[in-house]
Protein backbone atom coordinates (compact mmCIF):
# COMPACT_ATOMS: atom_id res chain seq x y z
CA UNK A 1 0.00 0.00 0.00
CA UNK A 2 2.89 2.33 1.08
CA UNK A 3 4.60 1.41 -2.31
CA UNK A 4 1.37 2.60 -4.75
CA UNK A 5 1.26 5.99 -2.77
CA UNK A 6 4.66 6.26 -3.83
CA UNK A 7 4.13 5.87 -7.51
CA UNK A 8 1.34 8.15 -7.37
CA UNK A 9 2.81 10.75 -6.31
CA UNK A 10 5.74 10.16 -8.41
CA UNK A 11 3.36 10.52 -11.37
CA UNK A 12 1.60 13.63 -10.26
CA UNK A 13 5.06 15.46 -9.68
CA UNK A 14 6.13 13.88 -13.39
CA UNK A 15 3.00 15.10 -14.55
CA UNK A 16 3.02 18.95 -13.29
CA UNK A 17 7.02 19.21 -14.42
CA UNK A 18 6.06 18.25 -17.83
CA UNK A 19 2.95 20.68 -18.29
CA UNK A 20 5.45 23.68 -16.71
CA UNK A 21 7.93 23.19 -19.17
CA UNK A 22 5.74 22.95 -22.21
CA UNK A 23 4.21 26.28 -21.08
CA UNK A 24 7.66 27.86 -20.57
CA UNK A 25 8.24 26.78 -24.01
CA UNK A 26 5.19 28.73 -25.47
CA UNK A 27 5.80 31.15 -23.59
CA UNK A 28 9.47 31.79 -24.94
CA UNK A 29 8.52 31.39 -28.76
CA UNK A 30 6.00 34.48 -28.16
CA UNK A 31 8.16 37.27 -26.31
CA UNK A 32 9.33 38.64 -29.28
CA UNK A 33 5.82 39.37 -30.74
CA UNK A 34 4.71 40.94 -27.35
CA UNK A 35 7.85 43.05 -26.98
CA UNK A 36 7.06 43.83 -30.50
CA UNK A 37 3.63 45.17 -29.70
CA UNK A 38 4.83 47.09 -26.46
CA UNK A 39 7.54 48.94 -28.35
CA UNK A 40 4.94 49.39 -31.14
CA UNK A 41 2.29 50.80 -28.48
CA UNK A 42 4.94 53.02 -26.67
CA UNK A 43 5.64 54.77 -30.35
CA UNK A 44 1.52 54.89 -30.43
CA UNK A 45 1.28 56.79 -26.68
CA UNK A 46 4.56 59.37 -27.51
CA UNK A 47 2.70 61.13 -30.53
CA UNK A 48 -0.04 62.99 -28.84
CA UNK A 49 -3.17 63.43 -31.42
CA UNK A 50 -4.24 67.19 -32.14
CA UNK A 51 -6.35 69.18 -34.20
CA UNK A 52 -4.71 71.61 -36.87
CA UNK A 53 -5.75 74.54 -38.75
CA UNK A 54 -4.03 76.20 -41.26
CA UNK A 55 -3.06 80.29 -41.33
CA UNK A 56 -4.43 82.06 -43.81
CA UNK A 57 -4.52 85.25 -45.72
CA UNK A 58 -7.92 87.49 -45.90
CA UNK A 59 -9.67 90.50 -45.86
CA UNK A 60 -10.42 90.96 -41.88
CA UNK A 61 -13.25 93.52 -40.78
CA UNK A 62 -12.42 95.63 -38.40
CA UNK A 63 -15.58 95.94 -36.09
CA UNK A 64 -16.41 98.18 -32.96
CA UNK A 65 -18.76 96.81 -30.86
CA UNK A 66 -20.91 97.94 -28.12
CA UNK A 67 -24.41 97.53 -26.99
CA UNK A 68 -27.40 99.53 -27.94
CA UNK A 69 -31.28 100.11 -27.61
CA UNK A 70 -33.62 99.84 -30.44
CA UNK A 71 -36.40 102.52 -30.98
CA UNK A 72 -39.13 103.59 -33.34
CA UNK A 73 -37.61 105.90 -36.29
CA UNK A 74 -40.52 107.75 -35.22
CA UNK A 75 -42.69 107.31 -32.18
CA UNK A 76 -45.98 109.49 -31.49
CA UNK A 77 -48.57 109.67 -28.40
CA UNK A 78 -51.52 110.03 -30.58
CA UNK A 79 -53.95 112.16 -28.06
CA UNK A 80 -57.45 113.92 -29.53
CA UNK A 81 -57.78 117.72 -30.61
CA UNK A 82 -61.42 118.10 -28.97
CA UNK A 83 -63.07 117.11 -25.71
CA UNK A 84 -66.06 114.21 -26.03
CA UNK A 85 -67.09 111.18 -25.84
CA UNK A 86 -65.25 107.82 -27.34
CA UNK A 87 -68.16 106.31 -29.32
CA UNK A 88 -65.94 103.49 -31.22
CA UNK A 89 -61.85 102.51 -31.17
CA UNK A 90 -61.26 100.91 -34.37
CA UNK A 91 -58.06 99.12 -33.84
CA UNK A 92 -56.75 96.44 -32.49
CA UNK A 93 -53.87 96.18 -29.94
CA UNK A 94 -50.41 95.46 -32.06
CA UNK A 95 -51.88 96.04 -35.18
CA UNK A 96 -49.23 97.38 -38.29
CA UNK A 97 -51.38 100.69 -39.08
CA UNK A 98 -50.93 102.87 -42.17
CA UNK A 99 -50.93 106.96 -41.83
CA UNK A 100 -54.37 107.94 -42.53
CA UNK A 101 -56.01 105.16 -40.60
CA UNK A 102 -59.11 105.36 -38.11
CA UNK A 103 -58.39 104.51 -34.94
CA UNK A 104 -61.15 106.21 -32.86
CA UNK A 105 -64.52 108.07 -33.29
CA UNK A 106 -65.64 110.49 -30.79
CA UNK A 107 -69.07 112.01 -30.52
CA UNK A 108 -69.58 114.17 -33.31
CA UNK A 109 -73.10 115.54 -32.80
CA UNK A 110 -71.81 118.92 -30.94
CA UNK A 111 -69.68 119.87 -33.55
CA UNK A 112 -71.91 118.96 -36.32
CA UNK A 113 -74.52 121.62 -34.66
CA UNK A 114 -71.95 124.43 -34.66
CA UNK A 115 -70.99 123.78 -38.56
CA UNK A 116 -74.33 124.46 -39.41
CA UNK A 117 -74.73 127.10 -37.26
CA UNK A 118 -71.53 128.83 -39.10
CA UNK A 119 -73.32 127.96 -42.42
CA UNK A 120 -76.60 129.47 -41.40
CA UNK A 121 -75.13 132.35 -40.03
CA UNK A 122 -72.86 132.88 -43.60
CA UNK A 123 -76.53 132.41 -45.65
CA UNK A 124 -78.09 134.97 -43.33
CA UNK A 125 -74.80 137.52 -43.83
CA UNK A 126 -75.04 136.27 -47.61
CA UNK A 127 -78.81 137.78 -47.76
CA UNK A 128 -77.97 140.79 -46.23
CA UNK A 129 -75.30 141.65 -48.29
CA UNK A 130 -77.80 140.71 -51.60
CA UNK A 131 -80.08 143.29 -50.08
CA UNK A 132 -77.20 146.25 -49.46
CA UNK A 133 -75.89 146.06 -52.87
CA UNK A 134 -79.46 146.38 -54.18
CA UNK A 135 -79.33 149.50 -51.86
CA UNK A 136 -76.53 150.72 -52.98
CA UNK A 137 -77.43 150.32 -56.57
CA UNK A 138 -80.63 152.47 -55.67
CA UNK A 139 -78.48 155.27 -54.08
CA UNK A 140 -76.43 155.39 -56.80
CA UNK A 141 -79.16 155.56 -59.64
CA UNK A 142 -80.87 158.28 -57.94
CA UNK A 143 -77.42 160.45 -58.65
CA UNK A 144 -78.21 164.26 -57.45
CA UNK A 145 -81.21 163.21 -55.72
CA UNK A 146 -79.46 161.02 -53.09
CA UNK A 147 -77.10 162.24 -50.22
CA UNK A 148 -73.46 161.46 -50.48
CA UNK A 149 -73.62 160.34 -46.93
CA UNK A 150 -76.12 157.92 -47.57
CA UNK A 151 -74.25 156.70 -50.49
CA UNK A 152 -71.08 156.46 -48.77
CA UNK A 153 -72.92 154.74 -45.99
CA UNK A 154 -74.77 152.12 -48.05
CA UNK A 155 -70.79 151.21 -49.42
CA UNK A 156 -69.69 150.76 -45.86
CA UNK A 157 -72.60 148.42 -45.02
CA UNK A 158 -71.79 146.44 -48.06
CA UNK A 159 -68.29 146.51 -47.34
CA UNK A 160 -68.88 145.36 -43.47
CA UNK A 161 -71.56 142.83 -44.98
CA UNK A 162 -68.56 141.39 -47.18
CA UNK A 163 -66.00 140.92 -44.07
CA UNK A 164 -68.47 139.35 -42.10
CA UNK A 165 -69.13 136.78 -45.08
CA UNK A 166 -65.32 136.20 -44.99
CA UNK A 167 -65.48 136.17 -41.08
CA UNK A 168 -68.10 133.00 -41.79
CA UNK A 169 -66.10 131.38 -43.91
CA UNK A 170 -63.35 131.38 -41.56
CA UNK A 171 -65.68 129.86 -38.96
CA UNK A 172 -67.24 127.35 -41.33
CA UNK A 173 -63.73 126.37 -41.89
CA UNK A 174 -62.90 125.71 -38.17
CA UNK A 175 -66.19 124.01 -37.14
CA UNK A 176 -65.44 121.51 -40.21
CA UNK A 177 -61.50 121.07 -38.66
CA UNK A 178 -62.78 120.36 -35.30
CA UNK A 179 -65.42 118.11 -36.16
CA UNK A 180 -62.62 116.45 -38.46
CA UNK A 181 -60.71 115.87 -35.27
CA UNK A 182 -63.63 113.40 -33.95
CA UNK A 183 -62.48 111.00 -36.18
CA UNK A 184 -58.76 110.24 -34.67
CA UNK A 185 -56.40 109.18 -37.15
CA UNK A 186 -52.69 107.59 -37.29
CA UNK A 187 -50.12 110.14 -38.02
CA UNK A 188 -47.64 107.81 -39.09
CA UNK A 189 -47.40 104.37 -40.14
CA UNK A 190 -45.88 102.08 -37.81
CA UNK A 191 -47.48 99.22 -34.85
CA UNK A 192 -50.18 100.69 -32.52
CA UNK A 193 -49.29 99.65 -29.03
CA UNK A 194 -51.76 98.99 -25.87
CA UNK A 195 -54.65 100.79 -25.84
CA UNK A 196 -55.11 103.73 -22.99
CA UNK A 197 -58.83 104.32 -23.12
CA UNK A 198 -61.89 102.17 -23.40
CA UNK A 199 -65.50 102.70 -25.33
CA UNK A 200 -67.59 105.55 -23.44
CA UNK A 201 -64.68 107.52 -21.84
CA UNK A 202 -64.58 111.23 -22.29
CA UNK A 203 -61.07 112.65 -23.39
CA UNK A 204 -60.40 115.96 -23.29
CA UNK A 205 -57.55 117.85 -25.06
CA UNK A 206 -55.63 119.58 -22.19
CA UNK A 207 -54.90 116.25 -20.94
CA UNK A 208 -51.43 114.26 -21.16
CA UNK A 209 -53.39 111.00 -21.51
CA UNK A 210 -53.32 110.00 -24.54
CA UNK A 211 -55.17 106.95 -26.88
CA UNK A 212 -52.48 104.57 -27.89
CA UNK A 213 -48.36 104.86 -28.81
CA UNK A 214 -47.89 104.42 -32.28
CA UNK A 215 -44.11 103.37 -32.71
CA UNK A 216 -42.91 103.51 -36.80
CA UNK A 217 -40.71 100.10 -36.81
CA UNK A 218 -39.93 100.48 -40.52
CA UNK A 219 -37.21 101.65 -40.56
CA UNK A 220 -36.22 101.40 -37.31
CA UNK A 221 -33.44 102.76 -35.25
CA UNK A 222 -30.87 101.59 -33.20
CA UNK A 223 -28.89 104.32 -30.50
CA UNK A 224 -25.86 102.64 -29.19
CA UNK A 225 -22.32 103.87 -28.50
CA UNK A 226 -18.77 104.23 -28.77
CA UNK A 227 -15.33 105.10 -27.36
CA UNK A 228 -14.78 108.74 -27.65
CA UNK A 229 -11.13 107.55 -28.94
CA UNK A 230 -12.40 106.06 -31.64
CA UNK A 231 -14.39 108.89 -32.83
CA UNK A 232 -11.70 110.88 -35.33
CA UNK A 233 -11.37 107.47 -36.93
CA UNK A 234 -15.98 106.93 -37.54
CA UNK A 235 -15.64 110.36 -39.04
CA UNK A 236 -13.21 109.79 -40.99
CA UNK A 237 -14.57 106.67 -42.47
CA UNK A 238 -18.36 107.67 -42.71
CA UNK A 239 -17.16 111.19 -44.60
CA UNK A 240 -16.32 108.55 -47.34
CA UNK A 241 -19.32 106.37 -47.61
CA UNK A 242 -21.95 105.50 -44.80
CA UNK A 243 -20.65 102.58 -42.41
CA UNK A 244 -22.04 99.57 -42.17
CA UNK A 245 -23.29 98.45 -38.48
CA UNK A 246 -25.11 94.53 -37.57
CA UNK A 247 -27.48 94.25 -35.16
CA UNK A 248 -26.93 90.89 -33.03
CA UNK A 249 -28.73 89.71 -30.02
CA UNK A 250 -27.29 90.30 -26.68
CA UNK A 251 -25.71 86.54 -26.23
CA UNK A 252 -23.98 87.49 -29.39
CA UNK A 253 -25.57 83.88 -30.99
CA UNK A 254 -27.66 85.98 -33.98
CA UNK A 255 -27.73 88.54 -35.91
CA UNK A 256 -30.88 90.31 -36.57
CA UNK A 257 -30.27 93.29 -39.09
CA UNK A 258 -27.30 95.34 -41.15
CA UNK A 259 -28.00 99.13 -41.64
CA UNK A 260 -25.89 101.58 -41.83
CA UNK A 261 -24.57 104.27 -39.37
CA UNK A 262 -26.74 107.80 -40.08
CA UNK A 263 -26.01 110.23 -36.58
CA UNK A 264 -22.97 110.87 -34.56
CA UNK A 265 -24.07 112.99 -32.22
CA UNK A 266 -22.85 116.14 -31.52
CA UNK A 267 -21.60 115.94 -28.35
CA UNK A 268 -19.34 113.69 -26.33
CA UNK A 269 -20.94 112.57 -23.02
CA UNK A 270 -17.99 113.76 -20.66
CA UNK A 271 -19.47 111.62 -17.74
CA UNK A 272 -18.90 108.29 -19.52
CA UNK A 273 -16.29 109.38 -22.43
CA UNK A 274 -18.40 107.63 -25.05
CA UNK A 275 -19.76 109.18 -28.40
CA UNK A 276 -23.60 108.15 -29.25
CA UNK A 277 -24.67 107.11 -32.57
CA UNK A 278 -27.44 106.26 -34.54
CA UNK A 279 -28.19 104.09 -36.83
CA UNK A 280 -30.83 102.79 -39.29
CA UNK A 281 -32.25 99.65 -40.42
CA UNK A 282 -34.75 98.55 -42.97
CA UNK A 283 -36.35 96.49 -40.37
CA UNK A 284 -38.39 93.98 -43.28
CA UNK A 285 -38.55 91.58 -41.58
CA UNK A 286 -39.50 93.19 -38.09
CA UNK A 287 -36.50 91.47 -36.66
CA UNK A 288 -35.69 94.17 -34.29
CA UNK A 289 -38.14 96.06 -31.97
CA UNK A 290 -38.79 99.06 -29.76
CA UNK A 291 -37.16 98.69 -26.81
CA UNK A 292 -35.02 95.75 -27.81
CA UNK A 293 -31.07 95.40 -26.50
CA UNK A 294 -28.94 94.25 -28.82
CA UNK A 295 -24.71 94.22 -29.03
CA UNK A 296 -23.57 96.28 -32.66
CA UNK A 297 -20.86 95.78 -34.09
CA UNK A 298 -19.67 99.23 -36.17
CA UNK A 299 -17.68 98.49 -39.46
CA UNK A 300 -14.96 100.82 -38.93
CA UNK A 301 -11.84 99.41 -41.47
CA UNK A 302 -11.45 96.18 -43.35
CA UNK A 303 -7.75 95.02 -43.06
CA UNK A 304 -6.23 93.75 -46.92
CA UNK A 305 -4.30 90.51 -47.29
CA UNK A 306 -3.85 90.45 -43.11
CA UNK A 307 -2.56 86.82 -41.53
CA UNK A 308 -5.35 85.50 -39.82
CA UNK A 309 -5.34 82.63 -37.40
CA UNK A 310 -8.36 80.39 -35.37
CA UNK A 311 -8.34 82.14 -31.86
CA UNK A 312 -7.86 78.50 -30.62
CA UNK A 313 -4.89 78.30 -31.89
CA UNK A 314 -3.78 81.70 -29.89
CA UNK A 315 -2.65 80.70 -25.89
CA UNK A 316 -1.40 82.90 -23.09
CA UNK A 317 0.88 82.32 -20.68
CA UNK A 318 2.90 85.08 -18.46
CA UNK A 319 5.61 85.56 -21.38
CA UNK A 320 3.10 86.61 -23.83
CA UNK A 321 1.09 85.13 -26.32
CA UNK A 322 1.87 82.04 -28.27
CA UNK A 323 0.69 79.37 -30.59
CA UNK A 324 2.15 75.77 -31.24
CA UNK A 325 2.87 75.33 -34.95
CA UNK A 326 3.35 71.62 -36.76
CA UNK A 327 6.51 71.53 -39.22
CA UNK A 328 7.18 68.80 -41.56
CA UNK A 329 8.46 66.53 -38.86
CA UNK A 330 4.76 66.46 -37.00
CA UNK A 331 6.66 67.94 -34.19
CA UNK A 332 4.93 71.10 -32.46
CA UNK A 333 7.49 74.29 -32.94
CA UNK A 334 6.50 77.59 -30.18
CA UNK A 335 6.00 80.54 -31.80
CA UNK A 336 5.46 83.73 -29.34
CA UNK A 337 2.78 85.82 -31.54
CA UNK A 338 1.41 89.28 -31.27
CA UNK A 339 -2.63 90.19 -32.25
CA UNK A 340 -3.74 92.92 -33.30
CA UNK A 341 -7.80 92.34 -33.67
CA UNK A 342 -9.98 89.34 -33.24
CA UNK A 343 -13.99 88.95 -33.81
CA UNK A 344 -16.03 85.72 -34.89
CA UNK A 345 -13.28 83.24 -33.44
CA UNK A 346 -10.71 84.83 -35.77
CA UNK A 347 -7.73 86.89 -34.76
CA UNK A 348 -5.40 88.90 -37.20
CA UNK A 349 -1.74 87.73 -36.19
CA UNK A 350 1.23 90.82 -36.85
CA UNK A 351 3.86 88.62 -36.00
CA UNK A 352 5.30 85.61 -35.07
CA UNK A 353 2.90 83.36 -37.90
CA UNK A 354 2.57 83.40 -41.84
CA UNK A 355 0.34 82.17 -44.02
CA UNK A 356 0.29 78.47 -44.58
CA UNK A 357 1.86 77.79 -41.23
CA UNK A 358 -0.39 75.06 -39.32
CA UNK A 359 -1.20 75.93 -36.03
CA UNK A 360 -2.82 73.57 -33.22
CA UNK A 361 -6.19 74.58 -32.24
CA UNK A 362 -6.71 71.72 -29.81
CA UNK A 363 -4.71 69.35 -27.33
CA UNK A 364 -2.48 72.39 -26.60
CA UNK A 365 -2.16 70.79 -22.80
CA UNK A 366 -0.52 68.06 -24.06
CA UNK A 367 2.24 69.12 -26.19
CA UNK A 368 5.52 70.69 -25.54
CA UNK A 369 8.07 72.19 -27.58
CA UNK A 370 9.50 69.44 -29.45
CA UNK A 371 6.99 67.17 -29.13
CA UNK A 372 6.02 64.23 -32.20
CA UNK A 373 1.95 64.45 -32.85
CA UNK A 374 -0.66 62.83 -34.97
CA UNK A 375 -2.55 65.82 -36.54
CA UNK A 376 -6.33 66.09 -37.73
CA UNK A 377 -7.41 68.95 -39.78
CA UNK A 378 -10.25 71.17 -38.21
CA UNK A 379 -13.66 71.55 -39.73
CA UNK A 380 -13.19 74.09 -42.65
CA UNK A 381 -16.57 74.95 -43.15
CA UNK A 382 -17.04 76.30 -39.49
CA UNK A 383 -13.49 78.33 -39.70
CA UNK A 384 -14.98 79.66 -43.32
CA UNK A 385 -18.32 80.59 -41.60
CA UNK A 386 -16.52 82.27 -38.42
CA UNK A 387 -14.51 84.04 -40.57
CA UNK A 388 -17.14 85.73 -42.46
Amino acid sequence: MKTLRTIVWVLLISAVAALGYFGWQRLASRSPHIAAQKGSGAARINAVPVTISPVRKADFPVYLTGLGTVQGFNTVLVRTRVDGQIDKITFKEGQLVKQGDLLAEIDPRPFQAALNQAKAKKAQDEANLANANLDLQRYTKLGEFATRQQTDTQRSTVAQLTAQIEADDAAIFNAQTQLDYTQVKSPISGVAGLRQVDVGNIVNASTQTGIVTIAQIEPIAVIFTAPEEQLPYINEAQSTQPLKVIAITTDGKKPLAEGTLAVVNNQVDTSSGTIRLKAVFDNKDHALWPGQSVSTRLLVKTLKDATVAPDDAIQHSTDGLYAYVVNQENKAELRKVKVSQSIDGQSVVDSGLSPGDQVITAGQFKVQPGTTVTTKVANSQADTAKAE
